[in-house]
């Protein structure tokens, strides 16, 4: 699809794999290809499997345009936020294949995915806003608590806690840890389970069930990036 990530369609499995060839930053450019790649895999009505680059899923937004772009971090940071409560209310199921480090937004996307597998290894997974001396936005809290175990919440969001891949599990950034040779096949098992069901009920359960966390997370978006 462009030179930062690619889609592939076999059957009703749609592969999004990003690859800027460094730490697949969530740039501006990034994120409006993504947001492409989401509107064609809904055109195909398809199963998603979101996969990064060998030893990075994403360590998170362009830190370039904290520094050197600043009128652009709202146009950033609501492509952003918009594409994750996109991802937790898609229509079809989304698994996360994570080949490496998930880092800050990295995090985001794991946590905005159905079902999160990766790859052992000496990886880390986490939310690094705070050590790095960044408030934590409104829409990244309500992602948060709503996909993280309470008993970790403080821990990752507020203390910045980083997380090997096995030890993300209890917090609930991931759901299953393989050996890094078996992530392809384990993930496009998973994403064939999850073709099997019932479409429809998939979507409407999913917007049952997330119906007060995207509205936490719609009110955090317009409080805080939208232009008053």
């Amino acid at each position: 699809m462009s030179d930062l990530l690619t889609y592939a369609l076999d059957g009703r499995i749609a592969t999004i794999t990003l690859d800027d060839g460094k730490v697949n930053a969530q740039s501006i450019a990034m994120l409006n290809e993504l947001h492409s790649a989401f509107d064609q895999a809904e055109r195909d009505n398809a199963v998603v499997i979101l996969a990064g680059r060998e030893k990075y899923f994403s360590a998170g937004f362009d830190l370039k345009v904290f520094t050197n772009e600043p009128e652009k971090i709202g146009e950033m940071l609501t492509l952003g936020a918009t594409l994750y409560e996109r991802m937790l209310s898609f229509p079809t199921p989304i698994v996360a294949s994570c080949r490496g480090h998930a880092l800050a937004a990295g995090a985001f996307l794991l946590m905005a995915a159905d079902i999160r597998v990766a790859a052992d290894g000496p990886f880390q997974i986490g939310l690094t806003e705070v050590k790095i001396g960044l408030t934590v936005p409104w829409f990244a809290i309500e992602i948060a608590r709503h996909r993280l175990h309470p008993s970790h919440f403080d821990q990752a969001v507020i203390c910045s806690t980083i997380y090997s891949p096995q030890d993300a599990i209890a917090p609930g950034f991931l759901d299953r840890v393989v050996p890094a040779e078996e992530l392809e096949t384990a993930t496009r098992e998973v994403a064939e389970r999850l073709e099997g069901l019932n479409a429809e009920a998939h979507a409407a359960t999913k917007l049952r069930a997330r119906g007060a966390a995207l509205k936490a997370l719609r009110q955090g978006i317009e409080s805080e990036l939208t232009p008053a």
